[in-house]
């Protein structure tokens, strides 16, 4: 579907979407929505799942085989 500046469509009873400038490859959207709707651009939703997959709490237990496994490790002598 093709929209240009000024056009726009909607979702359901209670979102509208609008066109506001199309420029060569960029569009600028408006969304008009209830504030009970969350509106996330797709790619800062991925950023907050990494972020929040590396902030969580690592097992004492994991870091411990760990270590001990790196203690294994033959050294190598330059």
């Amino acid at each position: 579907m093709k929209r240009r500046a000024g056009e726009g469509f909607a979702i359901g009873d209670d979102i509208e979407i609008e066109v506001l400038e199309v420029a060569g490859t960029r569009v600028k959207l408006g969304i008009v929505a209830p504030d009970s709707i969350v509106i996330v651009r797709k790619e800062a939703r991925a950023t907050r799942e990494e972020n929040l997959t590396a902030a969580r709490p690592i097992d004492p237990n994991g870091i411990a085989a760990l270590v001990h496994r790196l203690q294994r490790q033959p050294k190598i002598i330059p």
